[in-house]
């Protein structure tokens, strides 16, 4: 363990002076080697202490920093979205986890260096990592809960501090550092830490099988089918897809291959028909409501995802509309109330036309239907989101009247919190539901109800799910990624 005694009387591992690149590549593997280096001194120095060697100061290492100077304005393609600073000055983002953000950190430092032509500056950065999150890739290593040691964890090493890992930047509060520095990108490292370990939690899946297209469903049904589609793909040499994995990491890459059943499911079973390029889907079971929509996307949205879609089930507002029938949602209301915080709800959330079209021509193909014949099994228009599953039970006199003001044609507890997040965490999103029950004429969500029109209806939902991603995954990144989820000040990266 290689190291030196700084002059605040703290050990932390010798690294080298800041340098700069004009290759994407080479500042990757920078990056890779500075946060290799500090975690390993961190895990070197957590084990020496748990067996008793105590270091005679305090223990710690630093994330490493991607940084880029300008001093005139980028002259870029006014259609792009991501890839330029808004304005001259210094702009910074440190970095966790460069082997898992490999893909993404060169794509997008390869952009800032093609629009700016200048070089970035690959260095340590003054924020220390928590030991939670450097031991956090070593299995063999865990971080006792306070008072379990024979020291006191606070003394010797930094943890995790929820003062400084926030939203505020995809949030815009965010306040430029006092030397003048912007954020570079949506999140800091040490949040990013944070959602993967939460991800690992409520998934049972480790992050780095998650897709760059995801799909949100509140119905068990999804699964089954989801896995039927994916070992239909496994069986198809030619399909691209490699790979399906299931909750504590089971994975199969042949068609009959068996996927046992974890006897303890997670809070959100999540399942990854995976390709070599991360380009394929991932399906989240997220349960009922609007406080799982949210921890989800909360987490997932650090990963970058390139879109992410809800297909579950809702209550069909319009006499016309039957059980099984599509609703693609135009417009929310949002009464789920659990983005108040961070979005207010007078912030409109706009419906984006590349998902639009993916999830119509996807609708089309499947049913074989299309223009005016369309609309004999979908709807478009607005969507309401709610925070009670039991609305029906209160007086009906205001919710249905508020109902019929906003013209929705749906009511669910889940898309207008996706939609939410995916608006302010500028991941591209969607809503298509199917209808599974009609409070309002009479037909309740029980047992018997669903007719054979609906059974099939169901069936076809998730494949006009899947084959919507796909359409989108044929598209240029730069398209999918609308100018419209952008704010003024915007970051460089995606």
């Amino acid at each position: 363990m290689t190291s030196k005694l700084t002059e605040s009387s703290f050990l932390s591992p010798d690294l080298p002076e800041p340098r700069q690149f004009t290759d994407a590549r080479a500042a990757v593997d920078h990056l890779t080697k500075l946060y290799d280096v500090a975690t390993g001194f961190l895990c070197d120095a957590f084990n020496q202490a748990m067996r008793g060697q105590l270091p005679g100061q305090r223990i710690r290492a630093f994330y490493p920093e991607i940084r880029i100077t300008t001093v005139s304005y980028a002259q870029v393609d006014s259609r792009l979205s991501f890839g330029h600073v808004a304005a001259p000055g210094s702009h910074a983002a440190t970095v966790t986890r460069p082997d898992l953000f490999r893909h993404y950190l060169e794509q997008q430092i390869g952009l800032l260096l093609t629009n700016h032509q200048v070089p970035v500056t690959i260095g340590a950065s003054d924020t220390p990592i928590p030991i939670h999150f450097a031991v956090a890739n070593d299995p063999s290593i865990t971080v006792p809960q306070e008072g379990a040691a024979d020291f006191t964890l606070r003394d010797l090493f930094d943890v995790p501090d929820l003062g400084t890992t926030n939203d505020d930047i995809v949030n815009g509060t965010h306040k430029a550092a006092p030397d003048g520095t912007e954020p570079l990108a949506l999140f800091t490292a040490q949040r990013v830490d944070y959602s993967l370990a939460r991800l690992s939690h409520y998934t049972a899946t480790d992050p780095e099988h998650f897709q760059n297209h995801v799909l949100f469903t509140n119905y068990q049904f999804y699964v089954s089918e989801f896995e039927a589609y994916a070992r239909k793909m496994l069986r198809d040499k030619d399909s691209g897809y490699t790979e399906f994995v299931g909750t504590e990491n089971i994975s199969i890459s042949t068609a009959d291959a068996p996927m046992p059943i974890s006897s303890k499911q997670p809070q959100m079973p999540t399942f990854h028909l995976k390709r070599a390029d991360g380009s394929g889907i991932t399906l989240v079971n997220i349960g009922v409501g609007p406080s799982n929509a949210k921890t989800a996307t909360d987490h997932i949205a650090v990963l970058r995802p390139h879109a992410w879609i809800m297909v579950g089930h809702c209550a069909g507002l319009r006499n016309t509309q039957r059980l099984g029938d599509f609703v693609l949602a135009h417009a929310y209301l949002r009464e789920d109330r659990v983005l108040d915080a961070d979005l207010p709800s007078w912030v409109p959330i706009p419906a984006l036309a590349e998902i639009q079209i993916a999830l119509e021509e996807a609708v089309e193909a499947e049913t074989q239907l299309e223009g005016y014949d369309l609309k004999q099994v979908m709807r478009t228009g607005t969507v309401a989101s709610l925070d009670n599953r039991n609305w029906e039970l209160r007086d009906q006199s205001g919710p249905v009247q508020r109902l019929s003001q906003s013209r929705a044609i749906a009511l669910d507890m889940e898309s207008a919190t996706i939609a939410a997040n995916g608006f302010r965490f500028r991941v591209p999103y969607g809503t298509l539901l199917c209808v599974s029950d009609k409070p309002l004429h009479g037909e309740l969500k029980l047992p018997g109800m669903a007719s054979d029109f609906y059974k099939t209806q169901v069936s076809r939902h998730l494949l006009i799910g899947i084959h919507a991603v796909e359409r989108l995954r044929r598209m240029p990144l730069e398209r999918i990624h609308s100018r419209k989820l952008r704010s003024f000040n915007e970051t460089a990266f995606l």
